[in-house]
This record gives C-alpha cells, sequence and structure tokens, in this order.
C-alpha cells in the first residue's frame, strides 16, 4: 500500500512540475515585459533548451531591430536553429548576421557556421548538388575573407570532401550515358570530368573510357561518319598517353587504339565491312 502510494505521490510531483513549468514558460511568452523576456530567452538559450529561446529571441529581433545593435540576439537565435539541425533557416540567419553586422564579434563564426550548413545539407552524389556547390562556395569565400583564421585548415578540408562527391557525381553521371549506349554523350562527359577534376581519383579511369566512348561511337555509326570518329578515338588516346604515361590502363587503351587504326585504314582504303547503322 505504502509503495502504491509514493508512485502515486512521484507521478502527482512530475504532472505538477511539467504543468507549472509550462505555465511559467506561457506567462514569459505572453509577457509585455521586455527585459525578462531578454534575460529568459538567454537563460534558455545557454541551457541548450532552444526551442524555447526561438520565439523569445524572434519576437526581440523584430521589436528591437533598427532601433539598437541586435547581433548578440541574432547570433543567439541562428545558432539555436543550427543546434537543432534547421541547417537552411540557420544558414539564412548565420549569413545576414556577416552582411548586415561585418564588424560584429560573431561575423566571422557566422560566415564559417554557414558554410557548415550547407555541407551538412549536402545528399549523396547520386542527388542534386546544388548543397554541395554553395558549400564549397561559402567555404572559399570564408577563407578568402578570414585567410588567417585557426579554421581555414577545416574549411580546405571540407572543400576536398564535397569537390569529391561532385567528382562522383560527374563520374557516375557520366559511366551511365557510356552504360545505356550514349557514347558521343558519355565521351564529352568523361572529358569535362577529366577539365574540372584534373586531379580526381578517377581521372584516369575517366581517360580510358573517354577512349573507349568514341571507338563505340565510331563502331555504331553510319559509314560515312566512322572515320571522323575514329579520328576521334586516335586523339583521346594519344591525350590520354601524354596523361597517362605509365597508367594502369594503358594496355588496355593501346589496344583500342589499334583497333580504330586498323578500322580507320579499312575505311580509307575502301575495304571496310558492311555499313553500320
Amino acid at each position: 500500500m505504502l509503495k502504491k502510494f509514493s508512485v502515486y505521490y512521484l507521478l502527482v510531483l512530475v504532472l505538477w512540475a511539467g504543468s507549472s513549468c509550462k505555465t511559467s514558460y506561457q506567462r514569459i511568452s505572453k509577457s509585455s515585459d521586455l527585459d525578462l523576456k531578454m534575460s529568459k530567452g538567454k537563460e534558455y538559450f545557454e541551457k541548450k533548451e532552444y526551442a524555447k529561446a526561438i520565439p523569445l529571441l524572434e519576437e526581440l529581433i523584430t521589436i528591437y531591430k533598427g532601433s539598437r545593435n541586435i547581433d548578440d540576439l541574432y547570433w543567439m537565435y541562428a545558432k539555436s536553429h543550427f543546434e537543432q539541425a534547421d541547417y537552411l533557416i540557420a544558414s539564412f540567419h548565420f549569413k545576414n548576421i556577416y552582411d548586415s553586422y561585418p564588424n560584429s564579434k560573431y561575423a566571422e563564426e557566422s560566415l564559417y557556421l554557414n558554410a557548415v550548413c550547407y555541407q551538412r545539407l549536402s545528399p549523396q552524389p547520386n542527388l542534386d548538388q546544388e548543397y554541395t556547390s554553395k558549400a564549397i562556395q561559402y567555404y572559399q569565400l570564408f577563407v578568402n575573407a578570414y585567410p588567417n583564421s585557426d579554421k581555414v585548415a577545416d574549411c580546405n578540408s571540407g572543400i576536398k570532401i564535397l569537390r569529391r562527391k561532385l567528382e562522383t557525381k560527374a563520374f557516375n553521371s557520366a559511366e551511365l550515358y557510356y552504360n545505356i549506349g550514349q557514347y558521343k554523350a558519355a565521351a564529352t562527359a568523361f572529358k569535362n570530368l577529366m577539365k574540372d577534376f584534373p586531379d580526381s581519383q578517377d581521372s584516369e579511369k575517366a581517360g580510358l573510357l573517354t577512349i573507349k566512348s568514341y571507338y563505340l561511337y565510331a563502331r555504331n555509326s553510319i559509314l560515312e561518319k566512322q572515320a571522323e570518329r575514329f579520328e576521334m578515338t586516335i586523339n583521346a588516346y594519344k591525350e590520354f598517353l601524354i596523361d597517362y604515361p605509365n597508367g594502369k590502363y594503358l594496355k588496355e587503351a593501346e589496344e583500342i587504339n589499334v583497333n580504330a587504326k586498323k578500322n580507320l585504314e579499312k575505311i580509307n582504303t575502301n575495304s571496310y565491312g558492311t555499313e553500320k547503322k
């Protein structure tokens, strides 16, 4: 009996405490005492009670905007959204702090966290990479604006990771063209990848697949177009040889080049076989 009473008493206390806290917060949020809201907004922020801090800070920012320096309030507001993983909202406000208060003590951190927000929004490589590109853009903006910051190394690391994601997206897109038999589009996509990401770990393989794409493009062309397209294959091989004279795909590239030359010779001597469609 005593045990049941203790459990019941404890439950009543918990419900009373929850109700009391709720009533207290509602009273603060409805109050016209701005000093109280300021004090409690900061208190909630410091206690990491961001869901409670956000409405109070938002109201104060709206009231005081244009009449006083609110960068401290704005910083807590943006950071609260960041800590709640509302990265798109947080990024907007961090960038606004940097633009509106360039001399603020929060400007540097705001620009950095703006980039971090976009990196965290960056999806897997198979999806649209708009946020990835924006993250790179803002990391670079930070490096240019604060070249001596201790965050530059983190920015460069972030850029490297994000560029790798763009490389993967570009390679997968080019490979898809190749796999579905769109060889002209594949060759163009692989060449663009090598141009945009010359240091990519996929660059050599992209070079080989460029040669293969041109070769298959030629083989699947009408007879009148084949000579020109086998020449494109041979030129792609020459470029590959310059970039990767000792590459692991060299033997395979040489075999394709030899076959392209043989086909070109047959065409030039009018001894090529059945015309392709």
